[in-house]
């Protein structure tokens, strides 16, 4: 089936986004698993990315737990340690895509204000054609509304959109309206995807 765009998640799928590993590695496992036991820090996070202030709610959940307040305020003063390294392969995918000015969109769950501090640390953040951010939205996926704005934005029939995220009910959520969709597991096998849909040459895709 025809592909008119190629819609990119960037957690997971460009950018590494595991914060448990940055927390391990400065404070132990031992006190990051009793931070994460005792504050949530995701559902912190998923307000961001529905369009709260990036700092102020870190601040504020740091307020609320003050044995935890340095910890917690690090998700803020020391983030982009949270979100990295970049994933080479990806970005080349993308890359590739642009240049052979094929449309490539990004439909992420990132808040709005980290997002554009984002695009000052990962140059390749800003080849997109198109960016549909939930924290500018004030929608997450898997939530249907946040792909139906993309949908009304592009004005691309649903059928011929092929969209790749790494959790699995963003997927669901995708193809229930129809586009196409790919689980991303790892950059080959996204690769391996681009080739069978005739977007990239075998050679182009390494």
């Amino acid at each position: 089936m025809t592909v008119d765009a190629v819609i990119f998640d960037i957690g997971n799928v460009l950018i590494e986004w595991q914060p448990e590993k940055y927390f391990d590695r400065v404070y132990g496992q031992d006190r990051r698993e009793a931070l994460f036991a005792a504050v949530d820090l995701h559902a912190m996070n998923e307000r961001i990315d529905q369009g709260h202030p990036f700092k102020e709610t870190i601040y504020d959940t740091a307020d609320q737990y003050p044995e935890w307040a340095t910890e917690i305020r690090d998700w803020h003063d020391k983030w982009i340690e949270l979100a990295a390294p970049a994933i080479p392969h990806s970005v080349r995918l993308l890359r590739t895509l642009w240049l052979r000015q094929i449309p490539v969109f990004t439909l992420t769950n990132f808040g709005a204000e980290n997002f554009i501090y984002a695009q000052t640390q990962y140059e390749f953040l800003n080849d997109f054609d198109r960016f549909y951010v939930s924290g500018r939205l004030k929608v997450t996926k898997p939530n249907p509304a946040i792909y139906e704005a993309v949908e009304a934005d592009c004005g691309i029939a649903p059928e011929r959109l092929l969209f790749t995220d790494d959790r699995a009910e963003n997927i669901e959520a995708a193809a229930a309206r129809g586009w196409q969709t790919h689980l991303f597991e790892g950059p080959q096998g996204w690769a391996d995807c681009l080739v069978q849909k005739g977007l990239l040459l075998p050679k182009e895709a390494m």
